[in-house]
């Protein structure tokens, strides 16, 4: 029967070795306030993607019903009221020209934009991933043949390929998943370089090295050895793609190919609100700020899972206090040093002072012998 030694009482699980990595990231995330934050952000925006349809309920509105009679025809469709039309039944105020609700249209936008951007990024880590440890576990032709064709995928301009084929595809197909299969399908040839590269790095550790000595074939080891060891660097080039994948699907249908209407996107909001920004100027400060605030707090976000991930790493976010501490702990490493020297030069000129007081006691012995020995 085996006996399994228990951490002593009173300590840490996380402190000891061979315990849950999953527990010590959670205690190197929470050690960062400014990725909590994002975090909190982020849950909400989720919370309000999610819970749209209550939402729009309680407010008693819907994002594709037109009011006319809230737009002001004689001033070319400007919102009747102050702050675009909000009121008790509008809490955003209207749409120019249509009168669609605007909070509606903002809660069921990011639904659309953050389900839009993390489909893509699945896309992207499947394909990445299955490219990129293929390359790296393959002979020399398969390796140079998929570096070869993720070069390509790399060099593609993204923008100008999503235009290319969301044009050419028939409007019948649901607009949201082909945003989220062309960003994918596209833009997977940074992961799978990453991918590559890290397993290269994990093939020649000892653990691998013996795994295949036993006799595991490649997918075993793939999917045992290799795997693991490719979560954290994947997990936080994942992290770092939402927001680039948010940034792209508002650029698409800004350009007026991505998200069709009468579906709302935060892309599409930006592109109607081109020509209002002077005239109703919170039809494009809503879905902008709503779109900065996602980018900024899922950036923020990538970087603490990536520093909680990797604790060597230094955080990208380290600025003010930060450096001050850093550069008190160099003067303090410094100061220490000098005072390990200082002692050491001490000890050396007391060993020298003892082999003196030695010498000179083994001379006066010697004599004193001699003395003895003529007497």
């Amino acid at each position: 029967m085996a006996i399994v030694a228990s951490p002593p009482p009173g300590r840490d699980l996380a402190s000891v070795p061979g315990a849950s990595g999953a527990r010590q990231f959670w205690r190197r995330l929470r050690a960062q306030r400014a990725a909590l934050v994002a975090a909190g952000v982020v849950a909400l925006l989720v919370l309000l993607a999610l819970a749209a349809p209550l939402l729009t309920a309680i407010e008693g509105q819907d994002p594709t019903t037109y009011h006319p009679s809230l737009i002001d025809s004689a001033r070319g469709g400007v919102p009747v009221g102050s702050f675009g039309g909000v009121s008790g039944d509008h809490w955003l105020g209207v749409e120019p020209q249509t009168g669609r609700d605007l909070f509606a249209r903002l809660v069921y936008g990011a639904r659309v934009s953050l389900g839009v951007a993390l489909g893509a990024t699945v896309v992207q880590v499947l394909v990445g991933v299955v490219v990129g440890v293929a390359a790296a576990l393959g002979n020399r032709w398969i390796d140079q043949l998929l570096s070869r064709i993720t070069d390509i995928f790399v060099a593609m301009p993204l923008m100008i390929m999503s235009l290319a084929l969301l044009a050419i595809v028939p409007s019948s197909f649901p607009r949201p998943l082909l945003v989220a299969l062309v960003i994918g399908l596209i833009a997977w040839g940074n992961t799978a370089k990453i991918v590559r590269a890290q397993t290269l790095t994990l093939k020649g550790l000892d653990y691998v090295s013996a795994a295949r000595l036993s006799g595991w074939n490649t997918w075993r080891i793939a999917r045992r050895e290799l795997l693991p060891g490719l979560a954290a660097p994947v997990i936080t080039y994942a992290a770092l793609l939402v927001p680039m994948n948010i940034s792209a699907e508002a650029a698409l249908s800004f350009l007026g190919v991505g998200v069709k209407p009468p579906t709302p996107s935060w892309g599409q909001m930006l592109t109607a609100a081109n020509v209002w920004y002077q005239a109703a100027p919170q039809y494009l400060l809503l879905p902008a700020g709503a779109l900065l605030v996602t980018v900024l707090a899922l950036t923020v976000l990538g970087d603490g899972v990536r520093t909680a991930l990797d604790p060597r790493a230094a955080s990208r976010l380290r600025v003010g206090t930060g450096r001050k501490r850093e550069a008190k702990a160099d003067a303090d490493s410094k100061k220490a040093a000098t005072d390990v020297d200082s002692r050491k030069a001490a000890k050396d000129v007391d060993s020298e002072k003892a082999a003196t007081d030695a010498d000179s006691k083994k001379g006066t012995a010697d004599a004193s012998a001699k003395k003895e020995a003529k007497a």
